[in-house]
C-alpha cells in the first residue's frame, strides 16, 4: 500500500495584503469610529449643540473646562472671550469644515477625472496641454494661489469651497490618465467601441467603474490635505469669517488667548489633528487593499 502523495503547500498570502474577510486592524477601526463620530456631529450639530454658537454669556467669559477649578458645569468645554460656549462652537465648526472639505474633494476629483479622461482619449496636443496644467498646478504654492483668488473674487463660502477644489486635482488627473490608458490596452474598451458605443459611454459606464476604487483612495488621501488647507487659510483670516465658525478660525481666534485660555486653541487643534490622521490612516489602508501592485 503506497503512502498518499504529500499535498503541495499553499502559498502564503503576499506580505501586507489583507486576506479576504480579515477584520481591519485596531487602529483602522478606531480611525473609522472617529470619522463616523465627526460625520454624525456634522449632521446633528444644529440639534445637539447646547446653545446657539453665537449666544453670549458675558458673566461666564473665559470659563475653564471641566474639571478645572472655576469651571461652570453648564459649559463643559469652557467658554471663549465673549462667553460663547466652546462645545457648541466646536460642533458648528466641525460641520462647516467637513462640508467644505467634502465639497472641495468632490470638485477636485471631478476636475482630475475629467482632465485625465480627456488627455487619455484625445492624446496629442490635448494631452500636452493637460500635462502642462498638471505641472503648473504642482509647481505653484497653493497658499499663494488662494490669496490671489480670494483677493480677486472676494471671500465667501462658495468661492472658498471652489478654491479648495483646485487643491490636489493634478494627482487624480495623473492617476486617471494612466489607468485609462491601461484600460484601453486591455481591449474591453476597444471591444465596446467596436459595438458602436460613444466615447462618453465608454469612459463613464465601462472605464470609470474599473478605476473607481483607485480614485476613491486618491480622494481619501486628498481629503485630509484639504482640511489642513482650509484650517490654515481660516487661521490666516482668508477662509470662513466670523460669526461663522470653522476649525481653522477657532484656532486663529484662540491664539490671542493661548496663555490665559489655552483650551480655546487646544480643542479645535486636537480635532484637526485627529481627523486628518484618521482619514490618512483609512486612506493608506484602502490603498493597501485595492492597489494590486502592492
Amino acid at each position: 500500500m503506497t503512502a498518499p502523495a504529500p499535498r503541495p503547500a499553499e502559498p502564503d498570502p503576499p506580505v501586507g495584503r489583507p486576506s479576504e474577510g480579515e477584520r481591519p486592524p485596531i487602529m483602522i477601526r478606531i480611525a473609522l469610529a472617529w470619522i463616523g463620530a465627526m460625520v454624525l456631529v456634522a449632521f446633528v450639530a444644529g440639534f445637539l449643540a447646547p446653545y446657539p454658537h453665537t449666544a453670549l454669556h458675558l458673566a461666564d467669559r473665559l470659563s475653564p473646562p471641566l474639571p478645572f477649578e472655576g469651571a461652570n458645569p453648564a459649559f463643559p468645554l469652557g467658554t471663549d472671550e465673549l462667553g460663547r460656549d466652546v462645545l457648541s462652537r466646536l460642533m458648528v465648526a466641525i460641520r462647516s469644515s467637513l462640508l467644505i472639505a467634502f465639497a472641495a474633494t468632490l470638485i477636485s476629483a471631478a476636475i482630475g477625472v475629467t482632465l485625465g479622461f480627456l488627455s487619455a482619449h484625445f492624446r496629442g496636443w490635448v494631452e500636452a496641454v493637460v500635462m502642462v496644467l498638471v505641472d503648473a498646478q504642482a509647481a505653484v504654492p497653493f497658499l499663494i494661489l488662494a490669496i490671489a483668488v480670494i483677493a480677486f473674487a472676494g471671500n465667501s463660502v462658495t468661492v472658498f469651497a471652489l478654491l479648495l477644489g483646485l487643491h490636489g486635482w493634478e494627482r487624480i488627473a495623473r492617476i486617471t490618465r494612466g489607468m485609462a490608458l491601461s484600460a484601453q490596452e486591455q481591449g474591453y474598451a476597444a471591444a465596446v467601441a467596436d459595438l458602436g458605443a460613444k466615447p462618453t459611454r465608454i469612459y463613464i459606464r465601462h472605464i470609470l467603474p474599473n478605476i473607481l476604487s483607485t480614485v476613491i483612495v486618491a480622494m481619501t488621501l486628498n481629503f485630509p490635505e484639504i482640511i489642513l488647507a482650509e484650517s490654515g487659510l481660516s487661521f490666516l483670516g482668508l477662509g470662513v469669517q466670523p460669526p461663522d465658525a470653522s476649525l481653522g478660525n477657532l484656532v486663529g481666534l484662540g491664539r490671542d488667548y493661548i496663555q490665559a485660555a489655552p483650551w480655546l486653541i487646544l480643542w479645535p487643534a486636537a480635532i484637526i489633528v485627529t481627523t486628518t490622521l484618521s482619514v490618512s490612516l483609512v486612506g493608506d489602508w484602502l490603498r493597501d487593499r485595492f492597489d494590486s501592485t502592492l
